[in-house]
């Protein structure tokens, strides 16, 4: 499968968490909500991968424990921000992380032009929020968590692409996964688990691991084996346009039509990177060795 349409699904599925996530904000605080999808995500990639079953060198388990940290810390700010900033205007944001790690790590001219664009769409977008009416405490906390959020974002892909080119990838995922619910626990646990007591709120958690991080973050250890960092941070210029679309259909959130011209840029970017990068790999099937070594 291309790899835009892989971020496509998985895109929409992360943002259709995001807003189930929203609605139960009012039952507990943001962090608190962000951490049990961090749990259940853990629970749920434990049954299906079982990593007991695999020997594990000293050297990967503190490679995937930092992914994990980072992954939780990633999350809980995210949440956070979006619990202060519309949907699509957090996450494209967010975005300034994978930018500055495609600054980094790209090198031909395509990529190069395409983190020009992705950047002048992502300015256009921020410009928007700072000048929009939200109060002034909401934009404050919104964009300081989304700052955070990005920082991690770019750990996150670094760390991410070592443990997906090291092979069993998801399986690694869900040990990374169980690290960051443990090491947040014991400041958010005890505010977060009494949520549980009602069904609804049970299931309504079990949908957002499934769609915010099952789905997604196992596509992403497939796509991270077949491109570079450079060009998986410029593809994840796919994801505002999934959240803004989300925030319009399940939230209300429409866009301006300057958020709508930043999602326009954003998505040139794609254009310039994803499909000659294709045509080269001739749609090499995820097991295969990664087109890139692994970053240093």
């Amino acid at each position: 499968m291309p790899v835009p349409v892989l971020f496509v699904v998985s895109g929409l599925t992360q943002y259709l968490g995001a807003a189930i996530a929203v609605g139960l904000f009012a039952v507990a605080g943001a962090i608190e909500v962000g951490w049990l999808r961090i749990a259940a995500s853990a629970v749920l990639l434990l049954a299906w991968r079982r990593p007991w079953r695999r020997r594990w060198t000293r050297r990967e388990l503190v490679g995937v424990a930092v992914f994990g940290v980072a992954l939780a810390a990633m999350n809980l700010a995210f949440y956070v921000a979006i619990d202060h900033l519309p949907l699509g205007t957090a996450v494209a944001i967010e975005f300034l992380g994978p930018v500055a790690v495609a600054a980094v790590t790209g090198s031909g001219w395509r990529e190069r032009g395409a983190i020009a664009v992705a950047c002048a769409g992502v300015v256009l977008l921020a410009g928007v929020t700072i000048e929009s009416d939200l109060p002034r405490e909401d934009a404050v906390h919104g964009l300081a968590a989304i700052t955070v959020a990005a920082a991690c974002w770019a750990a996150y892909i670094l760390l991410g692409r070592r443990v997906a080119v090291a092979g069993s990838g998801v399986t690694s995922l869900a040990v990374a996964m169980t690290v960051g619910a443990l090491v947040f626990a014991p400041v958010l646990a005890p505010d977060a688990l009494p949520v549980l007591g009602d069904w609804r709120h049970v299931a309504a958690v079990a949908g957002i691991a499934l769609f915010s991080s099952v789905v997604p973050y196992a596509l992403e250890q497939v796509v991270l084996r077949r491109v570079s960092a450079a060009t998986f941070s410029v593809l994840l210029a796919l994801l505002p346009a999934s959240a803004a679309v989300v925030g319009a259909v399940v939230l209300r959130q429409v866009p301006t039509l300057p958020e709508v011209a930043g999602l326009l840029l954003v998505s040139g970017a794609i254009a310039m990177t994803a499909a000659p990068r294709d045509r080269r790999q001739g749609g090499a099937p995820p097991g295969d060795a990664p087109p890139d070594p692994p970053l240093p």
